[in-house]
């Protein structure tokens, strides 16, 4: 203690001395007077009994003054000294002996008031220098808290004795604006340029606000705890801080990379700023939400970029395509034999671009799972490959007079797919695209998996429950490839069924104006029939090549065109009419070749392994239709057909002679063809069905 404080303390000394002499002359005095009292009444005869009752009430006044006297000198002590010592303890940033003597003067106080004795003035003096001194050593703690150079424990310090002062709202509002000022101040060396990594700038910013942000934390639950009050204004200055964070992130990183379809850029600037906030959890701060929302507008502003020019990409490539099915460039390498591929797949120019350009925009995506955009993502993607169908759609030669019609088309010039071969690499293309580098690519937004399931493949759950989202949109994709495969199969039955005239090679007439001669006519198929099995005969072929691997959709493609043509009849009302309700009824000959032609379908597709079920029953009703139609004439048409093993025997025979092929050397039809009991059957089921 100092000099001054000791002469102080010494004075406060000789002052209580004086003022305890003061009291004892003072009961001296009183007692000189009774006694004189005593002897006066003595000497006029007062009974000694009301002598004893004067002396007690004497003595108990006098008690009640000693008491009154000796607590009025407390607080008169401390109003006087309290002062002065308070000035001395802030003078010397004694904080907690502050605190302590602030709190003894306050009890002083207290306890003077509530015995309510006569010391107003006293009490009021002490109570003003209480509240004067409180108020500064206040404001001297929010001075301190504010200064730069006040961190770590002086700042938590000056805020506990600022809340232990009373005053916790200001005291939790000044240790976040503390954190608030130091990463300001901090952010002043942070300087982003146009020409700055984006990257680079999102991990610098990330750093310095969120370890404020969890330092703030740390210091608010060791001063104040889990206090509601302020757990949540600790929440709301944090978010505020965040939503600040991202705006400066948008403007400086993720803006110019989303503007110019920079996914991969964009997404690691997201992917940092996510890391670093996430470290908040830990601390109660579920911040990544806040990000996540303020980030998906710029995220999804460079997904539409990338997709955008994916779609612009694949249709300037279009343009030039050439549609003959090549390997990858990067597949091919040399090897002591010779020259090979090392993928098994074959596409176009433009489609092994936009193959290219998918695999790397998904290499990308890893982040659009956390911000919810694996919906968005793979619709776009769906919208982009529908673009390129419409594309393929255009380049058959048959479509470009509907394009304006097309589904998704955007009338961007293509080249034609002139030959069947060109065309058929079309749907080579597409099916290729959407059964299998489109889902393979797609399965790196599927979070496969996860925790202790990659390690016990017991828990991994069946391929068929893991990614609905993901089969539906692989459903979606092979329904696109559906509208190019229907409208090449619409394009080529037209081919078949009209001339270049516009009139119609599949006619009643060839049927009604065979029973005009008494000749038996030379029995075989009908010539539009016949270049139907040699356009699909022609179109095997070529997808044996294109479809390794994949001969179903080849299969199915075969089938849709036969379907196709065979709709197209079983729908022609006109054709119809002339049979049904003709100028001249169907005759014997034109009743069997029209079974024949049916039959002679229903043989190669059966041959071929495409005969539906459908196509069957399509070729059966046809049938009992002209049978109904030749037995309004009064005949029964299953009388007049051969039986079946003629028919068989002529389709078969047409089919050798179309193929320059020649049968068996037994003249039986091989006994391992699919089909060596369908006509048969047919011709069963379509005679039960007429006659019944």
């Amino acid at each position: 203690m100092t000099s001054l404080s000791l002469h102080f303390f010494r004075i406060c000394s000789t002052s209580k001395e004086i003022s305890d002499l003061e009291g004892e002359l003072l009961s001296i005095r009183n007692l000189l007077s009774t006694q004189a009292a005593l002897i006066h009444g003595l000497a006029e005869g007062v009974q000694i009994e009301s002598l004893s009752t004067s002396f007690s009430e004497d003595s108990a006044s006098r008690g009640a003054h000693k008491s009154e006297n000796r607590e009025t000198s407390d607080v008169e002590k401390w109003s006087v000294e309290l002062p002065d010592m308070l000035d001395v303890l802030l003078a010397e940033r004694r904080i907690d002996e502050a605190l302590d003597a602030l709190d003894e003067g306050e009890n002083v106080a207290a306890e003077a008031k509530e015995k309510k004795t006569l010391i107003s003035a006293a009490i009021n003096s002490l109570q003003t220098a209480i509240t004067e001194r409180r108020q500064k050593l206040a404001d001297q703690l929010a001075e301190a808290a504010c200064q730069p150079s006040t961190r770590g424990v002086e700042l938590r310090a000056a805020v506990s004795a600022l809340k232990r002062l009373g005053d916790g709202p200001r005291a939790h509002n000044l240790l976040l604006n503390a954190h608030y000022q130091r990463f300001q101040y901090n952010m002043q060396s942070l300087r982003p340029s146009s020409t700055s990594y984006g990257g680079a700038y999102t991990a610098a910013l990330s750093q310095l606000v969120f370890s404020a942000i969890a330092q703030a934390a740390t210091d608010s639950m060791s001063v104040f705890g889990n206090e509601r009050q302020y757990s949540s204004e600790l929440v709301v200055w944090a978010t505020k801080q965040t939503e600040a964070f991202a705006l400066l992130v948008k403007r400086h990183a993720l803006a110019s990379s989303a503007a110019a379809g920079g996914l991969r850029a964009a997404a690691e600037c997201v992917q940092i700023a996510l890391g670093h906030c996430s470290l908040l959890e830990a601390r109660g701060l579920a911040l990544c939400p806040v990000l996540l929302k303020l980030f998906r507008p710029s995220v999804e502003q460079a997904l539409d970029a990338n997709l955008k020019r994916i779609e612009e990409s694949s249709a300037a490539l279009a343009a030039a395509d050439e549609w003959v099915l090549v390997y990858p460039p990067t597949a091919i390498r040399q090897s002591g034999l010779g020259t090979m591929a090392i993928n098994h797949y074959k596409l176009s120019s433009s489609a092994h671009r936009f193959n290219s350009m998918v695999q790397d925009f998904f290499e990308d995506v890893g982040p659009l799972l956390s911000m919810q955009l694996g919906g968005p993502t793979l619709e776009g993607l769906f919208q982009v490959f529908n673009s390129y169908i419409s594309l393929l759609i255009n380049a058959l030669p048959g479509s470009l007079e509907d394009e304006g019609n097309m589904e998704g088309s955007s009338n961007k010039i293509v080249r034609l797919a002139e030959t069947e071969s060109q065309q058929i690499a079309l749907l080579a293309n597409a099916s290729l695209l959407a059964d299998e580098m489109l889902p393979r690519a797609a399965m790196k937004l599927a979070p496969m998996n996860q925790g202790n399931i990659k390690d016990d493949p017991r828990k991994r759950a069946p391929d068929r429950n893991r990614h609905p989202e993901q089969r539906e949109w692989k459903r979606r994709l092979q329904r696109s490839v559906d509208r190019l495969r229907d409208a090449f199969c619409q394009q080529h039955a037209l081919e078949l069924i009209f001339t270049e005239d516009g009139d119609t090679h599949l006619k009643a007439e060839m049927y009604l104006s065979m029973d005009g001669s008494l000749d038996e006519p030379e029995w075989f198929p009908s010539s539009i029939f016949q270049e139907l099995f040699a356009k699909l005969n022609r179109m095997a072929t070529i997808a044996v090549e294109m479809f390794v691997g994949r001969e179903r959709f080849a299969t199915i493609l075969l089938m849709r065109l036969t379907e196709t043509v065979i709709l197209w009849l079983s729908n022609d009302q006109s054709f119809w009419d002339d049979i049904e309700e003709g100028p001249r009824p169907l005759g014997a000959f034109g009743l069997q070749q029209f079974y024949l032609d049916m039959k002679f379908v229903i043989h190669f597709s059966s041959q071929g392994r495409y005969l539906s079920r459908h196509l069957n029953q399509v070729i059966n009703d046809i049938i009992s239709r002209v049978a109904a139609a030749f037995a309004t004439t009064g005949k029964d048409p299953y009388r007049i057909l051969p039986e079946d093993e003629w028919f068989m025997d002529l389709a078969q025979e047409a089919i050798e002679r179309l193929t320059g092929t020649t049968r068996a050397s037994n003249g039986d039809r091989d006994p391992n063809s699919p089909t060596a009991s369908v006509s048969a059957q047919s011709v069963s089921s379509a005679r039960s069905h007429g006659s019944s």
